[in-house]
């Protein structure tokens, strides 16, 4: 299996479009820029997407959809180059009719270790850890 994706400077600064394998966009930019993602932290993005995407589709599966679903990533970098991070923390926000919180648990769970390919990736780099809350209403 592969992947794919291009990735074009725009000529004025440090802006860049990275388009995916089936035509999707995104902008990335210094931070000085006030345009598009910083790349590091797309990573987070990526990571948060990825989690939610399979929790999502897991809990569909076990027949409790969810109606509102928000993943807040905060992370730890070094503090010198190339300032990777090493800790990770998701904060899933969740709320939906017949949501408990073993099955949320089980999906975030299935998510970070079999399912979210960027949790692997990251996996041994970086310290990722997680939590949830189930909102009322």
């Amino acid at each position: 299996m592969a992947a794919n994706t291009v990735l074009r400077w725009i000529p004025d600064g440090r802006r860049f479009v990275s388009t995916d394998s089936t035509g999707h966009s995104v902008t990335l930019s210094a931070p000085d820029e006030n345009f598009g993602m910083k790349p590091s932290e797309l990573i987070l993005s990526a990571l948060a997407g990825c989690a939610a995407f399979d929790v999502v589709g897991i809990l569909e599966k076990k027949k409790t959809p969810l109606s509102f679903l928000e993943v807040k990533v905060t992370a730890e970098q070094d503090e010198s180059a190339p300032w990777a991070f090493r800790k990770i923390y998701l904060h899933f926000l969740l709320k939906g009719e017949g949501l408990s919180e073993k099955s949320v648990q089980q999906a975030i769970d299935l998510s970070e270790e079999k399912y979210c390919s960027v949790a692997a990736t990251l996996r041994g780099v970086a310290e990722i850890s997680t939590s949830f809350e189930i909102l009322e209403g």
